[in-house]
Protein backbone atom coordinates (compact mmCIF):
# COMPACT_ATOMS: atom_id res chain seq x y z
CA UNK A 1 0.00 0.00 0.00
CA UNK A 2 1.21 3.33 -0.70
CA UNK A 3 -0.04 6.88 0.35
CA UNK A 4 0.63 10.04 -1.78
CA UNK A 5 0.52 13.62 -1.49
CA UNK A 6 -0.06 15.97 -4.39
CA UNK A 7 0.40 19.97 -4.29
CA UNK A 8 -2.16 21.68 -6.41
CA UNK A 9 -1.36 24.81 -8.60
CA UNK A 10 -5.02 26.21 -7.93
CA UNK A 11 -3.80 29.33 -10.17
CA UNK A 12 -3.79 26.74 -13.54
CA UNK A 13 -6.88 26.75 -16.14
CA UNK A 14 -6.55 22.74 -15.35
CA UNK A 15 -6.25 22.82 -12.11
CA UNK A 16 -9.38 24.71 -11.60
CA UNK A 17 -11.11 22.31 -14.10
CA UNK A 18 -10.01 19.32 -12.30
CA UNK A 19 -11.04 20.84 -8.31
CA UNK A 20 -14.32 21.79 -10.36
CA UNK A 21 -15.59 17.93 -11.19
CA UNK A 22 -15.17 14.36 -8.77
CA UNK A 23 -15.46 12.79 -11.95
CA UNK A 24 -12.92 14.32 -13.76
CA UNK A 25 -10.49 13.96 -11.21
CA UNK A 26 -11.29 10.64 -10.12
CA UNK A 27 -10.46 9.76 -13.93
CA UNK A 28 -6.94 11.86 -13.77
CA UNK A 29 -6.11 9.77 -10.80
CA UNK A 30 -6.81 6.39 -12.18
CA UNK A 31 -4.80 7.33 -15.06
CA UNK A 32 -2.19 7.52 -12.64
CA UNK A 33 -1.67 3.73 -12.58
CA UNK A 34 -0.01 1.44 -15.49
CA UNK A 35 -2.28 -1.50 -14.42
CA UNK A 36 -6.18 -0.77 -12.83
CA UNK A 37 -6.15 -1.94 -9.69
CA UNK A 38 -7.99 -5.61 -8.95
CA UNK A 39 -11.38 -5.56 -8.48
CA UNK A 40 -13.06 -7.11 -5.47
CA UNK A 41 -12.66 -6.65 -1.75
CA UNK A 42 -9.22 -5.91 -1.12
CA UNK A 43 -7.44 -2.36 -0.94
CA UNK A 44 -8.56 0.08 -3.19
CA UNK A 45 -8.01 3.37 -4.89
CA UNK A 46 -9.33 6.11 -2.85
CA UNK A 47 -8.61 10.04 -3.08
CA UNK A 48 -9.18 12.80 -0.77
CA UNK A 49 -9.09 16.71 -1.80
CA UNK A 50 -7.92 19.03 0.83
CA UNK A 51 -8.44 22.44 1.12
CA UNK A 52 -6.64 24.21 3.85
CA UNK A 53 -6.63 27.80 2.49
CA UNK A 54 -7.20 29.57 -0.66
CA UNK A 55 -3.95 28.19 -2.20
CA UNK A 56 -2.78 25.62 -0.12
CA UNK A 57 -4.67 22.55 -1.79
CA UNK A 58 -3.78 18.96 -1.67
CA UNK A 59 -4.82 15.80 -3.64
CA UNK A 60 -3.89 13.06 -1.52
CA UNK A 61 -3.93 9.00 -2.48
CA UNK A 62 -4.24 5.75 -0.45
CA UNK A 63 -3.41 2.55 -3.12
CA UNK A 64 -2.02 -0.91 -3.49
CA UNK A 65 0.22 0.71 -6.20
CA UNK A 66 2.39 3.38 -6.55
CA UNK A 67 1.49 5.78 -8.72
CA UNK A 68 2.58 8.15 -11.32
CA UNK A 69 1.51 11.43 -11.44
CA UNK A 70 3.53 13.30 -13.83
CA UNK A 71 0.59 14.13 -16.15
CA UNK A 72 -1.16 16.02 -12.80
CA UNK A 73 2.07 17.93 -12.25
CA UNK A 74 2.04 18.71 -15.89
CA UNK A 75 -1.45 19.85 -15.66
CA UNK A 76 -1.80 20.85 -12.39
CA UNK A 77 1.29 21.41 -10.67
CA UNK A 78 4.54 23.21 -10.88
CA UNK A 79 6.49 21.56 -13.59
CA UNK A 80 9.74 22.35 -12.52
CA UNK A 81 9.99 23.24 -9.21
CA UNK A 82 7.47 20.42 -7.03
CA UNK A 83 6.48 17.11 -7.59
CA UNK A 84 4.34 14.66 -5.64
CA UNK A 85 5.57 12.43 -2.49
CA UNK A 86 4.81 8.90 -2.18
CA UNK A 87 5.39 6.63 1.11
CA UNK A 88 5.29 2.89 1.51
CA UNK A 89 2.16 2.82 3.77
CA UNK A 90 2.20 -0.76 4.54
CA UNK A 91 4.88 -0.72 7.72
CA UNK A 92 2.37 2.00 9.40
CA UNK A 93 -0.44 0.27 8.90
CA UNK A 94 1.37 -2.76 10.60
CA UNK A 95 1.99 -0.99 13.67
CA UNK A 96 -1.58 0.11 14.30
CA UNK A 97 -2.26 -1.67 17.60
CA UNK A 98 -5.56 -1.58 19.93
CA UNK A 99 -5.70 1.56 22.42
CA UNK A 100 -4.03 3.72 19.91
CA UNK A 101 -5.32 7.08 19.68
CA UNK A 102 -4.84 9.14 16.28
CA UNK A 103 -5.84 12.44 15.44
CA UNK A 104 -7.85 11.89 11.87
CA UNK A 105 -9.28 13.82 8.68
CA UNK A 106 -12.01 12.26 6.91
CA UNK A 107 -14.47 13.45 3.86
CA UNK A 108 -17.28 10.94 3.69
CA UNK A 109 -20.53 11.23 2.01
CA UNK A 110 -22.86 10.42 5.06
CA UNK A 111 -26.23 9.48 3.57
CA UNK A 112 -29.43 7.38 4.85
CA UNK A 113 -32.69 5.37 2.88
CA UNK A 114 -35.80 6.67 3.59
CA UNK A 115 -39.11 5.61 2.10
CA UNK A 116 -41.82 8.20 1.41
CA UNK A 117 -44.74 5.91 1.16
CA UNK A 118 -44.82 2.38 1.65
CA UNK A 119 -45.30 1.54 -2.16
CA UNK A 120 -42.43 3.46 -3.16
CA UNK A 121 -39.13 1.77 -3.06
CA UNK A 122 -36.50 3.14 -0.45
CA UNK A 123 -34.31 6.55 -2.04
CA UNK A 124 -30.65 6.73 -0.53
CA UNK A 125 -30.70 10.66 1.22
CA UNK A 126 -28.01 13.09 2.01
CA UNK A 127 -27.57 13.96 5.51
CA UNK A 128 -27.43 17.62 5.45
CA UNK A 129 -27.24 18.98 9.15
CA UNK A 130 -23.79 18.73 11.28
CA UNK A 131 -25.89 16.65 14.20
CA UNK A 132 -27.24 13.94 11.20
CA UNK A 133 -23.61 14.02 10.10
CA UNK A 134 -21.90 12.71 13.30
CA UNK A 135 -24.95 10.31 13.81
CA UNK A 136 -23.52 8.71 10.70
CA UNK A 137 -19.93 8.59 11.50
CA UNK A 138 -21.10 6.98 15.16
CA UNK A 139 -22.91 4.57 13.20
CA UNK A 140 -19.97 3.67 11.48
CA UNK A 141 -17.62 3.26 14.48
CA UNK A 142 -17.89 -0.49 15.45
CA UNK A 143 -17.45 -2.32 12.27
CA UNK A 144 -15.08 0.38 11.17
CA UNK A 145 -12.44 -0.68 14.12
CA UNK A 146 -12.73 3.13 16.00
CA UNK A 147 -14.15 5.09 18.18
CA UNK A 148 -14.74 8.92 17.98
CA UNK A 149 -12.96 10.57 21.32
CA UNK A 150 -14.63 12.63 23.74
CA UNK A 151 -13.44 16.26 24.29
CA UNK A 152 -11.54 16.52 27.94
CA UNK A 153 -13.66 18.27 30.45
CA UNK A 154 -11.97 21.36 30.38
CA UNK A 155 -12.65 21.62 26.63
CA UNK A 156 -16.56 20.50 26.67
CA UNK A 157 -18.66 23.25 26.06
CA UNK A 158 -22.36 24.05 27.15
CA UNK A 159 -23.78 20.64 29.20
CA UNK A 160 -25.98 18.81 26.69
CA UNK A 161 -24.10 19.81 23.64
CA UNK A 162 -22.34 17.01 21.64
CA UNK A 163 -19.07 16.23 23.94
CA UNK A 164 -17.13 14.21 20.54
CA UNK A 165 -13.33 15.45 20.10
CA UNK A 166 -14.38 16.82 16.59
CA UNK A 167 -15.32 18.89 13.71
CA UNK A 168 -17.78 18.91 10.44
CA UNK A 169 -16.91 21.49 8.05
CA UNK A 170 -16.02 22.26 4.16
CA UNK A 171 -19.74 20.87 3.07
CA UNK A 172 -20.35 20.68 -0.79
CA UNK A 173 -22.59 19.90 -3.01
CA UNK A 174 -21.68 18.26 -6.09
CA UNK A 175 -24.49 17.70 -9.05
CA UNK A 176 -23.02 15.79 -12.88
CA UNK A 177 -24.42 13.61 -15.15
CA UNK A 178 -23.54 10.14 -14.73
CA UNK A 179 -20.81 9.23 -17.92
CA UNK A 180 -22.32 5.88 -19.41
CA UNK A 181 -25.86 6.23 -18.27
CA UNK A 182 -26.87 9.49 -18.46
CA UNK A 183 -28.03 9.52 -14.91
CA UNK A 184 -28.13 12.35 -12.58
CA UNK A 185 -25.59 12.35 -9.57
CA UNK A 186 -26.70 14.29 -6.81
CA UNK A 187 -23.57 14.36 -3.83
CA UNK A 188 -23.16 15.94 -0.62
CA UNK A 189 -19.29 15.50 1.21
CA UNK A 190 -18.58 17.11 4.39
CA UNK A 191 -15.10 16.62 6.13
CA UNK A 192 -14.32 15.33 9.83
CA UNK A 193 -11.22 16.24 11.77
CA UNK A 194 -11.35 14.75 15.40
CA UNK A 195 -9.46 12.38 17.47
CA UNK A 196 -10.43 9.00 17.76
CA UNK A 197 -8.99 5.76 19.41
CA UNK A 198 -8.33 2.16 17.48
CA UNK A 199 -10.96 -0.26 18.88
CA UNK A 200 -10.34 -3.13 16.10
CA UNK A 201 -6.80 -3.30 14.64
CA UNK A 202 -7.56 -5.32 11.48
CA UNK A 203 -11.47 -3.97 11.26
CA UNK A 204 -9.39 -0.52 11.25
CA UNK A 205 -6.84 -1.23 8.41
CA UNK A 206 -9.70 -2.22 6.17
CA UNK A 207 -11.03 1.24 6.85
CA UNK A 208 -7.96 2.87 5.99
CA UNK A 209 -7.02 0.78 2.87
CA UNK A 210 -11.31 -0.13 1.34
CA UNK A 211 -12.45 3.28 2.70
CA UNK A 212 -15.49 4.13 4.40
CA UNK A 213 -19.09 5.22 3.14
CA UNK A 214 -20.17 5.98 -0.40
CA UNK A 215 -19.15 7.84 -3.06
CA UNK A 216 -15.29 6.67 -2.80
CA UNK A 217 -14.74 7.08 -6.88
CA UNK A 218 -15.76 10.79 -6.29
CA UNK A 219 -13.60 11.52 -3.73
CA UNK A 220 -14.86 10.24 -0.23
CA UNK A 221 -14.02 7.73 2.47
CA UNK A 222 -10.29 7.80 2.77
CA UNK A 223 -9.39 8.38 6.39
CA UNK A 224 -5.94 9.78 7.03
CA UNK A 225 -4.25 10.35 10.81
CA UNK A 226 -1.89 12.20 12.14
CA UNK A 227 -0.34 12.43 15.94
CA UNK A 228 -3.03 13.12 17.97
Amino acid sequence: MYLTRFRINTGRVGARKLLASPQTMHAAVMTSFAEAPSPGDGPRVLWRLDRDGAADTHLCIVSPMRPDLTHLVEQAGWPTTARWETFDYAPFLKRLTKGDTWGFRLTANPVHSIRRRDSEPTKVTAHLTPSRQLSWLLKQEERAGFKVVEKSTEKQLVPGHDTHDLLIHGRRQFRFAKRGNGGQVTLVAVTFDGRLEITDPDAFRLTLTQGLGRAKAYGCGLMTLAPA
